[in-house]
């Protein structure tokens, strides 16, 4: 694999005048030792070398680093910012380090129960070897894109989307070991393209349209289920404190059919999901 590595470069604003006092020093020579051929070739190819050398001073911009190459050989990176100087015939690539955002598309996978969903994630990443992002892959950008939505199917066919047992990782009810999952995963992929991964998360997660309606319905009927086993067992400890209560402070002597009447009254009041309409009593307790 090829590294990054620092690039022999030297300071713009040094050389520039240098060169620029090097060539109207080789044209006042010129003028004077015209009548000398071979003085006068000599000064002649000074101001050609001159006005070439000219040629290698580029600007670095901040958080920007120059790829330089010569005869297709990898010389180094300038990452320094400024107007820099290096070997005028290298070829010069610039590559952003900048943090960049990436968006995948909303793609439609199976979940690991096999329902149809949409998922889609952004990415947070940067380049962090130059080398390694021009001359290992491609292009690096492309790249990104296809393994991260890759490492978004892979990571769709891992989890349900919705768990029945919260000891299970789900898709929409663990997002914050999902996303370190999918980082980890974007991040071995992308490693060989100098890139790393500083977020990864989920920014759209639903289920396919063709059976949305049904899955909505299958979870309005669990979050009842849910709602009635709280509100049943609610009640069973409301009518246990009443009759402790009543046994306790010696109100009231109940026989067990008459527990089992009183328990089925309270059961009724406290579950039902109206009001309920008293029917009060007239006569004797077994009458």
């Amino acid at each position: 694999m090829i590294r990054e590595k620092q690039a022999f470069s030297m300071p713009g604003l040094l050389t520039f005048p240098l060169l620029l006092g090097g060539i109207a020093l080789a044209i006042a020579c010129l003028t004077q030792t015209r009548d000398n051929t071979p003085a006068a070739v000599f000064w002649v190819g000074a101001i050609v070398l001159s006005v070439r050398c000219l040629g290698g001073h580029f600007v670095v911009n901040p958080n920007e680093g120059v790829v330089l190459q010569l005869c297709g050989h990898y010389t180094g990176t300038v990452e320094t910012a400024g107007l820099r100087w290096a070997n005028p015939f290298t070829s010069k690539r610039r590559v952003s380090l900048r943090i960049r955002n990436f968006e995948s598309a909303h793609l439609k996978v199976n979940d690991l129960d096999g329902n149809p969903i949409e998922i889609a994630a952004v990415v947070v990443w940067k380049v962090v070897d130059t080398a390694e992002a021009v001359f290992e892959v491609d292009d690096y950008n492309n790249y990104i894109k296809v393994q991260t939505e890759a490492a978004l199917r892979n990571l769709a066919t891992s989890y349900p989307y919705d768990a029945h047992d919260e000891a299970q990782i789900s898709l929409r009810g663990h997002t914050a070991a999902v996303a370190d999952h999918l980082k980890k995963e974007i991040q071995e992929r992308l490693t060989r393209a100098g890139v790393e991964v500083m977020e990864a998360r989920i920014s759209h997660l639903a289920y396919a349209p063709e059976i949305a309606h049904a899955m909505l319905q299958r979870q309005q009927a669990g979050a009842i289920i849910a709602a009635r086993q709280r509100i049943v067992e609610g009640a069973v400890g409301m009518v246990e404190m009443a009759l402790d209560a009543l046994s306790r402070r010696d109100i009231v002597t109940l026989d067990n059919e008459r527990k089992a009447a009183m328990v089925s009254n309270l059961l009724v009041v406290l579950c039902s999901e109206r009001g309920v309409e008293p029917v009060v009593n007239t006569g004797t307790l077994y009458q």
